[in-house]
């Protein structure tokens, strides 16, 4: 006879409706995603700009872009733009937050943006570095998501020394 136990994974996380509803410190970190999308972005294979903004525990904000290449996948996503520069710029400092967000025609996307499962491994390794969790804001002009920790985004993760 076959002993199996079926378990469930909860992932819990805030949702609110349009960017002004956001916590005043939420919505300024999404303004410099938003930003760094629109501006420092190069994707013009996809024509979708992403953008992230690192805060980091000293107070410091460090933006990102995806920056896209011919040949694929040598490009790369701005989360990890994002999190290599402020671990390089600010060694000593740990990520707090990153905010995440899309434009795509000259328009933020109308919904959240998640961080693909690099990304979501590179975020897991700071947050490591951290020794807490990490706020992950993923941002749409309709709503925006916000889990705290990236387990909710990566619940079978893999960790070195386990």
């Amino acid at each position: 006879m076959e002993h199996k136990t079926e378990k469930s994974i909860l992932i819990k996380y805030k949702e609110y409706e349009g960017i002004n509803n956001l916590p005043e410190e939420d919505r300024a970190l999404v303004d410099m995603a938003v930003k760094a999308a629109s501006e420092s972005s190069y994707a013009p294979y996809s024509g979708f700009h992403v953008g992230a903004a690192v805060l980091m525990e000293n107070g410091k904000v460090v933006c990102g872009s995806n920056q896209e290449n011919a040949s694929y996948p040598c490009g790369l996503c701005a989360e990890r733009t994002a999190l290599f520069y402020a671990h390089s710029k600010y060694p000593k400092s740990s990520v707090s937050a990153i905010a995440i967000a899309a434009v795509s025609d000259g328009n933020v996307v109308s919904f959240p943006v998640y961080p693909c499962g690099a990304c979501r491994q590179a975020l897991l390794e700071s947050q490591h570095r951290k020794g807490s969790p990490i706020r992950i804001i993923m941002h749409g002009s309709e709503k925006t998501q916000i889990v705290n920790g990236v387990e909710s985004l990566l619940p079978f993760s893999f960790k070195l020394g386990q």
